[in-house]
């Protein structure tokens, strides 16, 4: 069962295209939650998934409770600056979810208070605020990827 990344409200079309391109290469999939900030035919969003579109499963959701739901039973991880816990501290497994807050405010504090026990968080400096969305997606798939060797991957 693959893993899957989740982006509830996303707002930066090129973040999105840099994910969607991640889990082309990884065979990720991707869970996107409305309302998006932009348009799917976005010029921005298609240059930055470039022309890999076609190898990414993509799902489209109304609300997060949706896909909770369509996906009971599944481990949610939950991504903050704000959580606690650090994303290495986690033994992943085939299935997963990690999920993503939009840009400009990340996931909702209530989402997060309820689910503190899987949320989780990179470390970095107190000179900026937060990584961008695309990046910090990369490194916290990766190192589930590589505790799962890198399945059907070269």
């Amino acid at each position: 069962m693959p893993l899957h990344i989740v982006l509830v409200e996303p707002e930066i079309p090129a973040n999105t295209g840099n994910i969607a391109r991640t889990c082309a290469a990884t065979g990720i999939h991707l869970h996107l939650v409305r309302p998006l900030g932009f348009r799917t035919d976005d010029a921005t969003l298609k240059r930055a998934g470039l022309d890999y579109w076609y190898a990414v499963h993509i799902e489209y959701h109304d609300s997060f409770a949706e896909v909770q739901e369509k996906y009971a039973g599944s481990r949610f991880f939950f991504t903050s600056t704000k959580a606690t816990q650090r994303y290495t501290d986690f033994q992943y497994q085939d299935g997963d979810f990690f999920v993503f807050g939009k840009e400009t405010k990340g996931l909702p504090p209530e989402l997060l208070a309820s689910n503190a026990e899987t949320a989780i968080r990179m470390p970095m400096t107190d000179k900026v605020r937060s990584m961008n969305l695309s990046n910090s997606a990369a490194i916290i798939v990766f190192e589930a990827l590589r505790q799962l060797d890198f399945p059907d991957m070269q």
